[in-house]
């Protein structure tokens, strides 16, 4: 699990410990090991309830990371990380590892805003997910994470630029909340991180189940959900050799209830190979939304050495009623490479100022734009479709236009905004101007999306949604959903600890149902 410790092999098990079909008996199946699945498991082991937690991954421990982006993925991402959308083609990431999608993101913890959950509470007619109805579990949750804001010391030159053109321009900014101890600013977040300071879900959460008793199958892929008589009995898949993907021994898991947190793509997938389960909705896979990215690099008179630093580590929330939120950002330089402009000479002159470089990026909540997952003939990857309406583009040259001023105003001496149409480099802040006085389209935009939501969406009405707000499926009383998926719409803000806080409301209405002891206090 960490730093060369190994948990008891009845409760750790690891690729190399299957020698055969293996079967298992349980209170709750929990599919899916990330953040909301990793939390879902402890918070019904510390109710007395008998958990198995299943995950396709391998466990990673330091000595495992590596450095090259492009081999990290591989080992860690699905589809080798180049994973993307039909329709309008934007790249999307999701972790194929113990700790899920904590392992490898920037730790960022930030509560949606009161006015983007009250929104969700009147969109999809719910009654209990408001601000002060989470808060508990944002709290409880926060606590257990390590959850702070990021100290100055490990910030680096690249983050305080960010926080200087903020200041410059009278924009409210502020340290990221992360879920970490002791980071060292390495900057490795994106490859995992070797000295283990972020406090992904392998470390934290699922180490705390199994001691109170959960079991962890790792390297296990689930196929299919059991059911009989319009309940959910367990869970069946088979052994899953890491990196290659090759399968082996048959498992089954049979249950009281099942928790699918397998994650926005994987988890409508699963339903719709069993059966079309748990869609009389017609809602399943439906309603895909995405926190598209755009992102600007400035480029600076004296060496900013970006490797150093948070990984993501300085914010703006200004905007996020405009639409949009600011933040810092890196990644290992062959992934950022990508949008750097240019071929052969220029290319390279280009990639040797990436020590003087800093890149600011926005997310944007984009309601208008929608796409839906389905599952292809063989396999488990999706077919993933979704399109960027035209509307949401305005609101992603609108923070393109905010980066680029953010750069000037802190001293860039020009900048790189990746936008096909527009100069490849801008020498003065008039210049940004073409981002909001012209109109561009989505085939313009270099974007990305990783934060993903809406495909097994929450709604007060069956007939609307597929759960209520605790994750119950409103069609299967004893399937529970409890990632992303559910969410109705975007949470404006990075989604890891909104999703995790309904991971733990809908545990623990789960284990209530199922007779678990008491809940502690949050």
């Amino acid at each position: 699990m960490s730093s060369g410790s190994r948990a008891p092999a009845e409760q750790l098990r690891v690729f190399a410990d299957y020698r055969g079909p293996v079967r298992e008996e349980a209170d709750v199946a929990v599919v899916g090991s990330g953040p909301c699945g990793a939390v879902a498991a402890r918070e019904l082991a510390t109710r007395g309830l008998r958990v198995v937690l299943l995950e396709e991954g391998p466990p990673l421990s330091a000595r495992d990371i590596v450095l090259d982006g492009a081999l990290s993925m591989t080992r860690t991402m699905r589809e080798a990380g180049l994973r993307a959308t039909r329709g309008t083609v934007m790249p999307t990431m999701q972790a194929i590892v113990l700790g899920g999608g904590s392992f490898v993101n920037s730790a960022i913890c930030v509560r949606a805003p009161d006015f983007v959950l009250d929104g969700w509470c009147e969109v999809a007619e719910l009654s209990a997910t408001s601000r002060k109805d989470l808060d508990p579990h944002y709290d409880a949750v926060a606590a257990l994470s390590g959850v702070a804001p990021t100290p100055d010391e490990v910030q680096g030159r690249r983050n305080l630029l960010f926080r200087d053109g903020c200041r410059a321009l009278g924009i409210p900014s502020e340290p990221i909340e992360r879920n970490v101890r002791g980071c060292r600013g390495s900057g490795e977040c994106f490859t995992g991180c070797r000295s283990r300071a972020k406090q992904s879900a392998d470390l934290t959460w699922i180490p705390d189940a199994m001691r109170h008793g959960a079991r962890v199958l790792t390297s296990v892929q689930i196929q299919e959900l059991l059911h009989e008589r319009g309940r959910v009995v367990g869970v069946a898949g088979r052994v899953a050799e890491p990196f290659t993907g090759r399968l082996s021994h048959p498992v089954s898991v049979r249950a009281r209830a099942v928790v699918l947190a397998a994650g926005v793509m994987a988890t409508p997938v699963l339903l719709q190979r069993s059966g079309n389960l748990a869609n009389r909705s017609g809602q399943v896979g439906e309603n895909l939304q995405f926190h598209p990215g755009v992102a600007a690099t400035g480029i600076y008179p004296e060496p900013t050495d970006p490797w150093f630093g948070a990984t993501q580590g300085y914010q703006s929330l200004h905007f996020v009623r405009d639409g949009f939120k600011l933040e810092t950002l890196w990644a290992p330089p062959g992934v950022m490479s990508v949008r750097t402009p240019g071929f052969g000479h220029e290319l390279k002159r280009r990639l040797a100022e990436i020590r003087r470089s800093a890149t600011f990026d926005a997310i944007a909540s984009c309601h208008r734009s929608l796409g839906r997952v389905r599952a292809r003939r063989r396999g488990l990857d999706p077919a993933i479709t979704w399109r960027l309406h035209p509307d949401d583009v305005d609101i992603l040259m609108r923070a393109l236009h905010v980066l680029c001023r953010l750069h000037f105003a802190a001293g860039a001496e020009k900048v790189l905004p990746g936008v096909h149409g527009a100069p490849d480099e801008l020498f003065r802040e008039e210049e940004a101007e073409i981002f909001v006085r012209r109109r561009f389209g989505p085939g313009d935009l270099v974007t990305a999306g990783n934060h993903v939501f809406g495909t097994t969406r929450m709604h007060g009405d069956p007939r609307r949604g597929v759960v209520d707000e605790h994750g119950r499926c409103h069609d299967v009383e004893n399937l529970f959903i409890l990632d992303t998926g559910i969410f109705p719409r975007s949470p404006g803000v990075n989604p890891m600890l909104t999703g995790m806080a309904l991971a733990r409301r809908g545990a623990h209405a789960l284990a209530d149902q199922l007779g678990g002891r008491s809940a502690p206090e949050a």
